[in-house]
């Protein structure tokens, strides 16, 4: 018998599904990460990249990959007594007519986030941050892991970020506000390692992808606006005339 998405939908309550500790350590984690980014910007490399040279992302991609999924098994040892997996996630497809909707709620989506970031980046002006770009795929192997590392990102963060975090400070804090906030600022702190424009602008489009979830009560279209995101900032984007 199919699972019934409704009957898997995230709940808008206060019922917590983990341990207040549990949550502690994972913005712990992510503080952590943030600290690493921060050496990593203030570190000399003798150029404006993040890193002096290309070399040795194939073992980054594979560490960046086994990361998220470390991460998101860490959120569901913490909560799976409370919860299910899919009810994390707020069900799963339960026919045609649920992937069409999820990919057409997507897709501009997706567009408006993209305008959003482009706006919020130009609003904050030019940054002195070391870039990442010479981190990009360039090679077939390096472009397929880049893909699984994109679409890893964009499975596991949305469930760490807004099908937990989210909803775990929602029943701490009984705001919506207050739990869309919050979960923005732990994901865009964490990706301190481009820099504190970039933060602020992924502190907005986190924001973005916890309103998304807000009214979908599931995390289906923000995985794939977020796992297309990464694809094609990553990569897509780079293979066109101007880099636009």
């Amino acid at each position: 018998m199919p699972i019934e998405i409704v009957a898997e939908a995230i709940p808008d309550n206060r019922q917590p599904i983990a341990s207040s500790g549990h949550t502690v350590g994972l913005v712990l984690i992510n503080l952590g990460i943030a600290a690493w980014g921060i050496v990593a910007q203030m570190r000399s490399t003798g150029g404006s990249g993040l890193v002096a040279g290309h070399s040795g992302v194939v073992p980054l991609y594979s560490s960046l990959i086994v990361m998220e999924w470390a991460l998101l098994y860490y959120v569901w040892a913490g909560t799976r007594k409370n919860v299910t997996f899919w009810g994390l996630v707020g069900g799963r497809w339960n026919g045609l007519r649920d992937v069409v909707t999820d990919f057409g709620i997507a897709l501009p989506f997706w567009v408006f986030w993209e305008a959003m970031g482009w706006l919020v980046s130009r609003g904050l002006g030019p940054s002195a941050a070391k870039t990442v770009d010479v981190l990009l795929p360039r090679g077939l192997l390096e472009v397929v892991l880049w893909i699984v590392l994109s679409a890893s990102a964009g499975f596991c963060e949305e469930i760490v970020y807004r099908g937990y975090l989210q909803r775990q400070l929602r029943a701490f804090s009984g705001s919506r506000t207050l739990a869309v906030a919050g979960q923005a600022l732990v994901f865009g702190v964490g990706h301190a390692y481009q820099g504190w424009k970039n933060v602020v602008v992924i502190v907005v489009l986190g924001a973005l992808y916890g309103l998304l979830v807000l009214w979908r009560k599931n995390l289906r279209s923000s995985m794939i606006a977020h796992a297309w995101s990464d694809i094609w900032g990553g990569y897509v984007k780079f293979l066109l005339p101007g880099h636009f």
